[in-house]
């Protein structure tokens, strides 16, 4: 049962401007590094992007379990399996990052 629409579709919005704000966040870290800054320093904006990046990762997974995960789970049958698989091999992937 694949939906026409992701679980994000409401806050899509939302996340493009988290995404921009991240993107701009990198394009910091790269002037960084050519302007030959502190380490610590550089180390420090790393540690700011990647939880940003967390944080979106967080937020559509929060959405896709309410939504995909869900609604799968609802109708039943096998992609009730496929999709509480995907949520849980996406979730192994977000602890090992």
């Amino acid at each position: 049962m694949e939906t026409s629409q992701p679980g994000y579709s409401e806050t899509k919005e939302a996340h493009l401007k988290r995404l921009r704000r991240i993107e701009g966040q990198i394009r910091g870290l790269h002037k960084m590094v050519e302007e030959d800054k502190y380490c610590i320093d550089v180390l420090t904006q790393v540690a700011a992007a990647t939880k940003a990046l967390q944080a979106v990762a967080l937020g559509l997974l929060d959405e896709h379990m309410a939504h995909c995960v869900a609604n799968a789970v609802a109708a039943g049958g096998d992609e009730a399996d496929t999709k509480l698989k995907e949520a849980s091999e996406a979730i192994a992937r977000l602890v090992r990052s």
